[in-house]
């Protein structure tokens, strides 16, 4: 994988597969000199061999497929980036995953596009809870999707092409101020 936004989207299709309703996204682009992202869920949680396991890629709990690359990929590329990961996850509570890459390593991949990540987790996925909280340094913006149907007073459907722009608009302007406000710092 060649940018983090793509290691979140394949974590939280895990979330999901494990019957997720809530995600919880944290970025930060400057924590002490590490990128470092996180992601809890409430899925179904694993046992703690599961979690063991689940750092090899010859183990899947997916039917579709006999190998699971996205968590050992992950944790190659973390190390090869000056960082790690750590996993914790109960069963029947949920897991949390938790990547840091140095930020100034040159193999640590690209921030990419994270804006088109969660509008396509958002289109593909009608119902999911979804908290961003995205900071660089002490800078911070948090987008909650029950804040957005809260305003709307409905469950939003982000494929509306009005809710789709705003949407997008929405989170480029909030992280570009986050990541003003943190160079600032």
């Amino acid at each position: 994988m060649d940018e983090l936004p793509l290691y979140i989207l394949d974590i939280v299709q895990n979330s999901l597969a494990a019957g997720a309703t809530l995600v919880i996204i944290r970025i930060n682009e400057d924590e002490d000199g590490y990128v470092v992202f996180s992601i809890e869920d409430n899925g179904h949680g694993m046992s703690q061999e599961m979690v063991e396991k689940v750092q090899d890629p010859f183990v899947t709990t997916r039917t579709t497929r006999k190998v699971g690359m996205g968590i050992p990929l992950l944790a190659m590329t973390a190390e090869q980036s000056g960082g790690g990961i750590e996993l914790t996850s109960q069963l029947g509570k949920g897991t949390v995953i938790t990547a840091r890459f140095l930020k100034d390593h040159i193999d640590r991949p690209p921030m990419g596009d994270i804006i088109n990540t969660l509008k396509v987790l958002l289109v593909t996925n009608p119902g999911l809870h979804l908290i961003l909280n995205y900071s660089v340094k002490k800078a911070r913006f948090v987008f909650d999707t029950a804040e957005v149907e809260e305003q709307l007073g409905c469950e939003v459907d982000y494929s509306i092409p009005d809710i789709y722009g705003w949407l997008s608009d929405f989170l480029q302007q909030e992280i570009s101020t986050v990541r003003k406000a943190g160079r600032d710092k």
